[in-house]
C-alpha cells in the first residue's frame, strides 16, 4: 500500500519524468531556434568563400609545425634562416626619417609629391619628353594592387570606347577581380605556350590584331607574372605598331621594375617605347617587391596625356575617384621609398643590389638547367655539394635549390629570384 503523500506533492519519479521531458523538449526546440535565427540573420545567404590561392598557401605554411618548411607563395626576401629580411637602403631611409622626427599628417588625395614624381621618372625616365613637358599625372596608390583599381575605376568612369579589357593568357591571378569588380569585361589573348614554356608570340600577335578597335588591353611591363616570360625588343616594337594599328588603349603593369633584368631602364624599355611611339598609355607600380615594402603598400598610378592641361583634368577626377576610396594614401612607405629615390648614395645602393642578384639568380638558373639534373642523378651528395660552392654561406638557399631540384618543381626555383 502506498504511502500518502501531502496534497500539492509530486513523487520524485514523476519529477524525474517531467525534468527529462522538458530537457528533451530544450534539444529539440534549440536545433529549431537555431535555424530559425539562420533564418532571419542578414546574412543567412552568404556562403563560405575559398582561401586566396597565393595568400592561403602563407595561411597553411603558418600552421605547419615541419621545422623543415618552406614557403612558397607569396615571393618576398628571406634570410638565410628563412625569416623576413630588409633591405640595408630600406633600414637606412627609416633612420633617416626617425632621425628627422618627421609629423604623421594626412597626405594630399594624391600622395606624397616627391614620391609621384620620383615613381614617374623612374617610369619614363629622366629624359622622357612626356616626363620633361609635364604632360602625365601621377598618382600614389596602394602598392600595385590598389594603383591598379584606381586605374581600373578610372577607365570605368572616364573610358566611353569600350569596356572590354584583353588580359594575356595567364595573368597574375588579382587582374581579373581587379578589373571585374569595378564594371569591366574581363577579355583575353593568347601569350604563353605551356608546351614550349615560351612566349606564343604568333598566337599573341594574331589575337591583339583581332582586337576590336578602341578595346582596352593589359601587358606586362617586364617579369611576366606567373611565367616570368617577356617579350624581346624586337617583339615589342612590333607589338606596339599591332597595337597603334588597332588603336588600343595601353595599360602597363610593371610591378617588377628591376627585377626582370637587374636594370630599371632596361625593364622599362617597353614602356617608354609605347610612349614614343605616339601610344598614351596608363601605367601602374609597386614598390612591393623591388624594395622589399610589401606591407608598407607603396605603389603608383600614372596616366600619359595629350598635353599639361589635359593632364591637370585627368588629375583632378583621380581625385574626387579616390577621396572616397579611400580619402589619401598611406605616408611611410612612401617617404621610404622617395628616400631612397631621391637620395643618390641610397639610390645607388639599391641599383647595385637589384643588379648584383639578378647576376647570381642567373648564374644559378644556367647552372640549374644545365649541369645540376644530371648531378642530381649521378649522387646527391655531388650536388649538394656544388650547390654548397655556388650558394657559399647561404644554407636556406642552398636547401631551397636542392629541394627544388629533388621535386623537379620548376616554379619553386624561379621564385628564388623573390628570396634574393
Amino acid at each position: 500500500m502506498r504511502s500518502a503523500l501531502p496534497r500539492g506533492a509530486v513523487s520524485a519519479g514523476r519529477l524525474h519524468a517531467a525534468m527529462a521531458l522538458l530537457q528533451s523538449c530544450r534539444f529539440l526546440a534549440a536545433p529549431r531556434l537555431a535555424a530559425a535565427a539562420r533564418a532571419s540573420s542578414w546574412w543567412s545567404h552568404v556562403e563560405m568563400g575559398p582561401p586566396d590561392p597565393i595568400l592561403g598557401v602563407t595561411e597553411a605554411f603558418k600552421r605547419d609545425t615541419n621545422s623543415k618548411k618552406m614557403n612558397l607563395g607569396v615571393g618576398a626576401y628571406r634570410d638565410d634562416n628563412g625569416k623576413p629580411y630588409v633591405l640595408s637602403c630600406v633600414r637606412k631611409a627609416e633612420a633617416m626619417i626617425a632621425s628627422k622626427k618627421m609629423d604623421k599628417e594626412y597626405l594630399p588625395i594624391g600622395g606624397l609629391a616627391d614620391f609621384t614624381r620620383a615613381s614617374a621618372e623612374l617610369a619614363l625616365g629622366e629624359n622622357s619628353e612626356a616626363f620633361k613637358s609635364g604632360r602625365y599625372v601621377t598618382v600614389q596608390g596602394i602598392s600595385g594592387t590598389g594603383s591598379l583599381r584606381i586605374g581600373a575605376n578610372f577607365l570605368q568612369r572616364f573610358f566611353k570606347s569600350s569596356r572590354d579589357v584583353y588580359l594575356p593568357k595567364p595573368s597574375w591571378g588579382n587582374h581579373t577581380p581587379i578589373f571585374r569588380d569595378a564594371g569591366l569585361q574581363l577579355q583575353a589573348y593568347r601569350y604563353y605556350d605551356p608546351k614550349t614554356c615560351s612566349l606564343d608570340f604568333a598566337g599573341a600577335m594574331d589575337d591583339i590584331s583581332k582586337i576590336p578597335e578602341k578595346s582596352i588591353i593589359l601587358l606586362h611591363a617586364c617579369a611576366h607574372n606567373p611565367t616570368g616570360v617577356d617579350p624581346r625588343q624586337e617583339q615589342w616594337k612590333e607589338m606596339a605598331a599591332t597595337v597603334k594599328k588597332r588603336n588600343l588603349l595601353v595599360y602597363f603593369d610593371m610591378a617588377y621594375q628591376g627585377f626582370a633584368s637587374g636594370d630599371i631602364n632596361r625593364d622599362a624599355w617597353a614602356v617608354r617605347h609605347f610612349i614614343e611611339q605616339g601610344i598614351n598609355i596608363v601605367l601602374s607600380q609597386s614598390y612591393a617587391k623591388n624594395m622589399g615594402l610589401y606591407g608598407e603598400r607603396a605603389g603608383a598610378f600614372t596616366v600619359i596625356c595629350s598635353d599639361a592641361e589635359e593632364a591637370k583634368r585627368v588629375e583632378s577626377q583621380l581625385k574626387i575617384l579616390i577621396r572616397p576610396m579611400y580619402s589619401n594614401p598611406p605616408l611611410n612607405g612612401a617617404r621610404i621609398a622617395s628616400i631612397i629615390l631621391n637620395t643618390p648614395e641610397l639610390r645607388k645602393e639599391w641599383l647595385v643590389g637589384r643588379k648584383g642578384n639578378l647576376l647570381l639568380f642567373c648564374s644559378l638558373l644556367n647552372v640549374f638547367t644545365v649541369f645540376l639534373p644530371t648531378c642530381f642523378i649521378q649522387s646527391y651528395a655531388k650536388t649538394n655539394l656544388l650547390l654548397s660552392i655556388l650558394c657559399q654561406d647561404s644554407t636556406f638557399l642552398r636547401a631551397f635549390l636542392l629541394r627544388s631540384i629533388s621535386s623537379l618543381c620548376w616554379r619553386s626555383v624561379c621564385a628564388v629570384v623573390q628570396i634574393l
